[in-house]
């Protein structure tokens, strides 16, 4: 049986996301951050270059089938990485146990969300806005390549306003709670990922509620 590291919903204001990310009241007006190369030895990368992949703007859009939480990006297609995600397409999380029965867990209300996985862009931030305003929850952990599921705290916005989430921040995809979402998306065009596999290193799933 995995285990189950149930995470705490806290209210995203700006003093909560102090160190992870910031709220954002414009998509068009905000910049994102892009990180430099990192350099090799003791010599300087040369003022004006390493930061000039520049950044990618496209439709995150998120929805729920059969309480299974798909997405895609298209601000950054690629190809297929594992069985989680074939065709562009994430598999993001579950409304039920995966260990069990799924079949009985199926319902319109989804109460909690079961999350396998997480990264971090070391080449720049990234910013996911709400297109109509739909309230949703991010998970996030600040950085450090020696990440627990301990140290993840979920996040609950309210729509009004997106997530700006800082370079090396740990997070995921956002998680809508209802049917489906979209959200305008613009990130570091370069999308270098670090991944934590919560299942494999482990052995099981964040949990969280979807209502504080």
């Amino acid at each position: 049986m995995k285990t189950i590291f149930e995470i705490p919903l806290i209210e995203a204001t700006e003093k909560s996301l102090e160190g992870y990310g910031k709220l954002i009241e414009n998509f068009n007006n905000y910049d994102i951050q892009i990180t430099q190369w990192p350099k090799q030895g003791w010599r300087e990368i040369d003022q004006g270059t390493g930061n000039e992949g520049g950044i990618t703007e496209g439709y995150f859009h998120v929805w729920w089938d059969k309480n299974i939480l798909y997405g895609k990006n298209d601000a950054v297609p690629h190809k297929n990485i594992n069985d989680y995600e074939r065709n562009d397409v994430y598999l993001l999380g579950y409304s039920y146990n995966p260990e069990e029965n799924n079949k009985k867990h199926i319902s319109e209300e989804i109460k909690y969300i079961y999350q396998w996985h997480a990264n971090y862009h070391p080449d720049g931030g990234q910013l996911f806005f709400p297109e109509k305003k739909t309230p949703f929850i991010s998970t996030l952990a600040l950085p450090g390549d020696d990440v627990k599921p301990e140290n993840f705290k979920a996040f609950y916005f309210d729509g009004s306003r997106g997530l700006y989430i800082h370079p090396y921040v740990w997070h995921d995809a956002v998680f809508p709670i209802y049917k489906s979402a979209t959200f305008k998306g613009k990130q570091g065009k370069v999308h270098a990922r670090v991944s934590v596999d919560f299942i494999k290193e482990f052995n099981g799933y964040l949990k969280f509620k979807t209502k504080l």
